[in-house]
């Protein structure tokens, strides 16, 4: 059972991730990070916030968490998201995303009181002739869960 959430740089957020995410990398920046930590202080999880990856969103006033990874912890990926949310509306957000891959069932964001917008979004590749860009190992269509901060 997580015990409490910890600040964690960057860096660090990003060396967990590359340990124990199933699909993704790490990211080049954030707005905030926490790590899920037991009662020994051990790391098991860790959320990565940032400003929205899709430009139409990026507004100033959504977050994004681009990042989360556990363990396997009991209710670590719920109790994170839920942090995340309570961390961005301190900080003046009044919504924050997330994207799923389509094959995941993202029943720990709708614990956490997360709502899953309808249909599927992106799925493409971004390398374009004039911007050249390393293919993704998450180029299929994603679900976007989101929550309302007010």
């Amino acid at each position: 059972m997580p015990s409490r959430v910890l600040p964690i740089s960057l860096r660090d957020a990003n060396a967990f991730v590359l340990a124990h995410h199933r699909h993704s990398g790490q990211v080049r920046g954030c707005k905030f990070c926490v790590a899920v930590v037991d009662d020994l202080d051990a790391v098991h999880g860790v959320a990565i916030v940032g400003r929205p990856v899709a430009r139409r969103l990026d507004d100033g006033k959504t977050a994004e968490v681009t990042r989360l990874c556990t363990d396997g912890i009991a209710n670590g990926c719920s109790f994170l998201y839920s942090r995340c949310a309570r961390i961005a509306k301190l900080m003046g957000y009044q919504k924050i995303i997330t994207y799923t891959l389509a094959t995941e069932n993202g029943a720990s964001l709708r614990a956490s009181g997360w709502q899953c917008a309808p249909g599927l979004r992106g799925g493409g590749n971004w390398n374009v002739p004039g911007r050249p860009r390393a293919d993704s190992r998450n180029t299929g269509p994603k679900r976007l869960y989101y929550k309302e901060l007010r």
